[in-house]
């Protein structure tokens, strides 16, 4: 029997993989090493007319933006197209598409010229606010002084529909002077050799399950204490999902997993999840991480023997594996598993 997928409300439409950075905590293996495949405008005016009728607004209103309701333009770092997320926005407008954001690293916020009138560009075309990444991992590669730039010119502009996630590091990294860029253990000694995670939520998937494992700081754990408990956030849910420029159907935070391709979004919803046709996907609902470790060791797959960091990092090595040994449908893209390292 097929599983049903849930209509999603939000999510994140993915324009490019392609991105000026290359972080270590990267959930969907984003970096300048990708092939930039920009979303063609046909797909994205194709993709914005499945969704109009689909996503829901912010609770407080179709004006403001919500991290979990409404739709943003991501990637990659979507103002590496800044035509393109142009276009993104007026389409959606068009459709009346609510909660519109996008989110971005601000690299490109040289100076307050640039800065105000790309962001006052965005607004006029009906973009709604702006979520403004920081963290010690994006530090790396832009300039604390360009994200305290965007930071305070997009306030400006969108008021309080302006975000930085995460507040905590913008805070702390005002808190301790923090000029240019810094590397990960540079940024750990600033802070008094600080565990840079402390401040606030951190999940170790994607690249982060690898570029975790050098550093050496997290416990690992043996694959009878991972299973014990299922996924959650749930791989099946209708809030946060994203949609690549490839056209998979991404569920929540797990890249490099399609649910299939949202060109026939209305099929999938319709017919769900095919166990023949996605055997992959299939066993992860439906038996979970027990299911999941049976169906690689009949590939050849075998445990880690000195475990794992968390149940993410066992999803990704083992989806890793089976895209090496075989054609998945539903693990894609195929580059994603290629810039993991």
């Amino acid at each position: 029997m097929n599983i049903k997928v849930p209509k999603p409300i939000s999510g994140g439409i993915i324009l490019s993989y392609k991105c000026n950075a290359e972080c270590r905590h990267c959930m969907y293996a984003c970096s300048p090493k990708w092939s930039a495949d920009w979303i063609l405008k046909k797909d994205l005016s194709v993709l914005l007319n499945i969704l109009a009728d689909k996503i829901e607004p912010s609770f407080y209103g179709k004006n403001i933006i919500d991290l979990n309701l409404g739709i943003h333009f991501t990637g990659g770092e979507p103002f590496l197209n800044f035509e393109l997320l142009c276009e993104g926005v007026e389409m959606a407008r068009e459709l009346k598409i609510p909660s519109l954001f996008v989110e971005t690293n601000c690299y490109w916020a040289s100076s307050d010229n640039i800065t105000k009138e790309k962001l006052l560009n965005l607004k006029n075309k009906g973009l709604n606010g702006i979520m403004i990444s920081v963290n010690p991992f994006f530090l790396e590669f832009v300039p604390f002084e360009r994200t305290e730039r965007a930071v305070r010119i997009a306030y400006e502009i969108f008021g309080t529909n302006m975000f930085v996630y995460q507040l905590e590091y913008f805070q702390k990294f005002k808190k301790l002077g923090i000029k240019g860029k810094l590397t990960l253990e540079e940024y750990s000694r600033m802070d008094y050799g600080i565990h840079f995670t402390r401040y606030t939520e951190f999940f170790i998937m994607g690249r982060a399950a690898y570029s975790m494992e050098k550093l050496g700081i997290f416990p690992k754990y043996k694959v009878k204490f991972l299973i014990m408990n299922k996924c959650n956030p749930p791989i099946l849910r209708n809030w946060h999902n994203h949609f690549d420029n490839y056209g998979n159907f991404i569920p929540g935070y797990c890249g490099g997993l399609s649910l299939g391709d949202w060109h026939e979004m209305d099929q999938i919803l319709n017919d769900g999840i095919d166990p023949q046709q996605y055997p992959i996907l299939f066993t992860i609902i439906k038996n979970d991480f027990k299911g999941l470790i049976s169906f690689a060791k009949d590939y050849g797959y075998e445990e880690r023997k000195n475990g794992y960091l968390s149940k993410c990092h066992l999803c990704v090595d083992i989806r890793r594996f089976l895209a090496e040994k075989n054609e998945f449908k539903e693990l894609q893209p195929k580059e994603f598993y290629t810039h993991l390292e």
